[in-house]
Parts: C-alpha cells; structure tokens; sequence
C-alpha cells in the first residue's frame, strides 16, 4: 500500500471538513503532526487540480478568509461558503469558533 504524501493527506482531511463548517490551516496542521500551518496553505494552493477538495473551508486563526486570493476570483471562496450556509463580514467569518471545526472531532466518532 502506498504511503500519502503531505499534500494528499492534507487534502483527505479538508474533504472531512462538515459542510457548513471551517477548520484552519494551523489545525490541519497540527493534526497531521508535521508541516505547519503555511505548508498547509501551500498545499491548497494547488487543490484546484484535485478532485473534490473543499479548500473554501479552510481559513486562518483569526477566520479571516486569507486564501481567498488564490481562488480564480476574488469572491469565489466567500460565494462557497455562503452557498454553504457560512456568514462572512469583510472577509471573515461570522461566528467563526461555533463554526469551527478541528480534525480532532473525527476521533469522537
């Protein structure tokens, strides 16, 4: 069997991500134990070339949307996350530590 590599195990754990929830770079990170929340980031950067990887969900620590300039326009992650029932006020998410989701929860299950 082969082993995933960084970015295909963080890409499995933001296709975990609940709809209508976020999580963060850094939690992402954290629970992969290895990397950082920028290596996260960078990861993502390239999703748009994977196959059902919801990167819109994922945001900074502060749940500001910070990738939303890697999207192919400027309000797509904000229009993804509204589709999704998410509140978002000048490029952060409203409510954002109800919203809140960290990889944690899927050992709870």
């Amino acid at each position: 069997m082969k082993k995933k590599n960084y970015v295909e195990q963080v890409y499995e754990i933001t296709r975990l991500i609940p709809y209508g929830r976020v999580s963060t770079y850094g939690a992402i990170a954290d629970y992969l134990t290895l990397g950082s929340a920028r290596m996260v980031g960078w990861a993502l950067n390239k999703s748009f070339s994977a196959d059902g990887v919801p990167a819109h969900r994922v945001v900074n620590r502060k749940g500001e949307l910070s990738g939303r300039s890697h999207f192919p326009s400027p309000g797509m992650m904000q229009a993804l996350l509204e589709a999704e029932g998410v509140e978002v006020k000048d490029d952060k998410i409203v409510d954002f530590k109800a919203l809140f989701w960290h990889p944690e929860e899927l050992e709870n299950l």
